[in-house]
């Protein structure tokens, strides 16, 4: 190394400090650079032209320990560049300036071999030998940890959450803008995730913004647990979070993580003695599908959000096209939705709860329904998440209640009426008194009243949540926990309640007649659970004669489903009883049937050259059916274009005139709203490499053999170097 420092000539002139001129020989200068070394102001380094140390300064070799042996070993095995926040620097590693042969200026490296943390500061200029042939580089190396450490924390605090450590806004902007710019010419993919946590300002009102600090850090270290790197976690602020997970477009993928982060943080939390159960919705877009710059991938992503949300929370969607004018329609159903509140617009629905015996009608749920005057029916799965966005769930159980008992005051005899009670209206403190309030206007006698409360009003504060049950059981009323099972189920729930009855989840009636479910099981167990505390059961969602079967057999008390009614009006029950029929006969299938998901959508259907419309029917996870094409032979490779990206390479099996059934080379996926998609998506320009034609029903030229290349690595493998 020393001689990579000296001129080869024995002796060179120097200007001394008094302006003569001093002869400074070899010996003297090798000295000189052994004492610079040595004081560890800066330390010398050297490779040759393949990258490989072959000097380094005694003092900084020490720093990776004793056996390691540092010459011979590649430069980029023992430091790596990082950026200004520490973080790896992906944009222009150390490989690039060595094999550019560009010359390092003060670049910040971390070691990547030793027990410690630390970070140097590199400059290095590539050299040369007579022929101008490339030898390597040399340089200078110094220990900048303590400066470093001190930026680091300067910009943790201007780039980082305070409350849960993760990434801020800020942050998560200039990380996205910084993964899109460099993305976009090699039109690699960058998922982005919307997380909006559901029931959280329910539990900052219920037990004050200490416990809401110390939920959202609990969430933060949950999605810790389930994001890796190189995915990015931020809170943008409130209970809104953000994910990025650069080089990801597989929505098969992001799908189960969707349904993980979900089910995750649905976990209960212990908040410092209390317990409370939150849910999220989560919105999914991707890069460069769904938007190419930083604002059109958030808007998207957001507009995702809104749909999952929309749906009944607890749900993902990614982004699609018609989103847009689907959350419009939502913004205009919230502002009709205060209107129908004001003009008694609304109206209930009572379906019977029938007595597993002898099938006599011993109640009626009341169920809130919407008929709007322009838009028809409006389903609650539809204007109920919208209410509880404007805080209008509280309203909605008031007038459900006033109604409900005055129409149940006209039947005969002792037939109860269900309400049910959301959490909002249960903590609103109106509770008690809008029950009262009802009761009063209506006559109705109290114990003809029944509410229904899920288990999320236990996550409230416990003296609260006590004294509300001991006044409604003072009144006199009814209590019914409602789908039993479906949550964190606790006996201590039980025992803190004076229920009288438990309803069953519909959940674990859906496939319990099925060999490989242990839905039976379960429901057997909560009729044994139910009558060892002295309490009857409600098996709910019953549709077909062998799930009624399974029930009763296990020991239901009551059973309420489709096999005995639908929801009918008010009208429709005082015909029903005026008559004295108090028995429902059960009507359905014999067999629960799986639901099948009825599709007519126009499509592009591509073969050989030439592209056709078609009509898509029965579409399914492996398979579908196509109308349009007329005496295709079996076995014909298709590939279906099922808009916004999505082709689908498909075979078809079977074939009868203009009707052909098409089996998937690779099955479809959840779209996170009871829907299929494909699991990866074709940008137009890739679609324009492969030789598919751009225009709307025109020629796609070149499908022959380029076609099926295209497809075989695009479609059919996963592009997600992140996975």
């Amino acid at each position: 190394m020393r001689d990579i420092f000296l001129k080869r000539r024995d002796k060179e002139s120097a200007t001394a400090g008094n302006g003569a001129v001093a002869v400074i020989g070899n010996g003297e200068r090798l000295a000189m650079l052994d004492a610079f070394e040595s004081s560890d102001l800066a330390w010398f380094w050297s490779t040759d032209a393949e990258g490989r140390v072959n000097y380094l300064s005694p003092n900084a070799a020490e720093r990776f320990g004793e056996d390691f042996q540092i010459l011979g070993c590649p430069l980029t095995d023992l430091l790596e560049t990082v950026a200004e926040d520490g973080v790896s620097s992906g944009e222009r590693p150390l490989n690039f300036f060595l094999s550019s042969h560009t010359k390092i200026q003060d670049q910040v490296a971390k070691l990547l071999v030793g027990g410690t943390q630390e970070w140097w500061s590199l400059t290095g200029r590539p050299y040369f030998d007579q022929d101008h042939q490339f030898c390597g580089f040399r340089g200078s190396a110094k220990d900048i940890s303590s400066q470093f450490q001190r930026q680091l924390d300067q910009t943790r605090l201007a780039q980082f959450d305070d409350l849960t450590g993760l990434a801020n806004r800020h942050r998560m902007q200039t990380r996205l803008e910084s993964i899109l710019s460099a993305f976009r010419v090699s039109r690699r993919s960058c998922a982005l995730i919307m997380l909006d946590l559901d029931k959280f300002k329910a539990v900052n009102d219920r037990l004050g913004h200490p416990a809401g600090d110390e939920l959202l850090r609990q969430v933060a270290q949950r999605l810790r647990g389930i994001l890796v790197s190189p995915a990015e976690i931020g809170r943008l602020g409130g209970d809104e979070f953000q994910v990025i997970i650069p080089d990801m477009d597989d929505r098969g993928l992001l799908g189960d993580l969707a349904k993980k982060i979900i089910q995750m943080l649905s976990q209960p939390y212990d908040l410092h003695g209390d317990r409370a159960v939150i849910g999220a919705s989560v919105g999914i877009a991707i890069s460069p599908y769904d938007g190419e710059t930083p604002a059109d991938l958030v808007k998207n992503a957001d507009l995702a959000l809104y749909a999952s949300k929309g749906g009944g929370r607890g749900q993902y969607r990614f982004f699609a096209s018609d989103l847009a004018n689907a959350a419009q329609r939502q913004r205009e159903i919230g502002e009709e939705l205060r209107g129908a509140l004001a003009n008694d617009q609304l109206a209930m629905s009572y379906q019977p709860i029938v007595r597993g015996s002898d099938n006599t009608v011993v109640a009626f749920e009341a169920l809130l329904r919407w008929e709007h005057p322009q838009l028809g029916a409006i389903s609650p799965a539809t204007f109920v998440p919208i209410a509880e966005e404007l805080n209008l769930t509280a309203r909605l159980g008031e007038w459900s209640l006033r109604r409900a008992c005055q129409e149940a005051a006209a039947w005969p005899g002792d037939l109860r009426v269900t309400v049910n009670v959301t959490p909002q209206l249960f903590f609103s403190g109106m509770l008690v008194p809008a029950v009262e309030e009802a009761l009063e206007a209506s006559g109705l006698r109290a114990n003809r009243l029944e509410l229904e409360v899920s288990e999320g009003v236990f996550m409230g504060e416990s003296s609260q949540v006590d004294k509300i049950f001991a006044r409604l059981a003072k009144r006199g009323v009814r209590l019914t926990l409602d789908d039993f099972g479906k949550g964190y189920s606790s006996l201590a729930f039980l025992r803190r309640a004076p229920f009288e009855k438990i309803k069953i989840d519909q959940g674990f009636v859906r496939g319990c007649t099925r060999v490989d479910s242990s839905n039976a099981a379960i429901i057997s167990a909560i009729v044994s659970l139910a009558k060892a505390l002295d309490m009857e059961t409600t098996a709910a969602g019953v549709e077909a004669m062998d799930e009624l079967s399974t029930v009763l057999q296990q020991g239901a008390t009551y059973i309420q489903g489709f096999i005995y009614s639908r929801p009918v009006p008010q009208e429709v029950v005082l015909e029903k009883l005026e008559g004295g029929d108090f028995v429902f006969q059960p009507v359905g299938p014999e067999h629960h049937r799986a639901e099948r998901r009825t599709v007519l959508l126009r499509i592009g259907v591509y073969h050989e050259n030439d592209r056709y419309e078609a009509t898509l029917r029965n579409l399914s996870r492996t398979g579908a059916l196509i109308e349009g094409l007329l005496d295709v032979p079996v076995g014909t490779d298709l590939v279906l274009d099922l808009g916004g990206g999505q082709l689908a390479v498909a075979t078809v099996r079977r074939s009868q005139d203009a009707t052909q059934g098409v089996e998937f080379e690779t099955p479809l996926i959840s779209d996170g709203a009871n829907g299929l998609c494909t699991r990866h998506r074709v940008s137009p320009q890739q679609m324009a490499a492969a030789g598919f034609g751009q225009a709307a029903g025109g020629i796609a030229e070149g499908m022959g053999q380029g076609r099926r290349r295209f497809i075989q690595v695009d479609l059919s493998a996963t592009s997600s170097r992140a996975a």
